[in-house]
């Protein structure tokens, strides 16, 4: 995922992040998770373009990766 702008700034983060869980990590299996803040800009990108997950720019997580959290923090 290459560095890119954000879409929210710190200030609009910072009033929202609470809500959201830290991602858990398997014990001992595989990397560290994404960042909340990547995935709900990779989501909110897909929302307010009306695109495919698949779609979704590299300089976002995977759509995978944005698909499953949005599932996470629906549950």
């Amino acid at each position: 995922m290459a560095k890119k702008a954000r879409d929210l700034t710190d200030e609009q983060w910072d009033k929202i992040s609470k809500y959201f869980p830290e991602p858990k990590r398997a014990i001992g299996a595989g990397r560290k998770p994404i960042g909340n803040r990547d995935c709900f800009e990779g989501i909110l990108w897909v929302l307010r373009s009306g695109a495919r997950w698949q779609d979704l720019p590299k300089n976002y997580p995977s759509p995978s990766t944005c698909w499953r959290r949005l599932r996470d923090w629906e549950e």
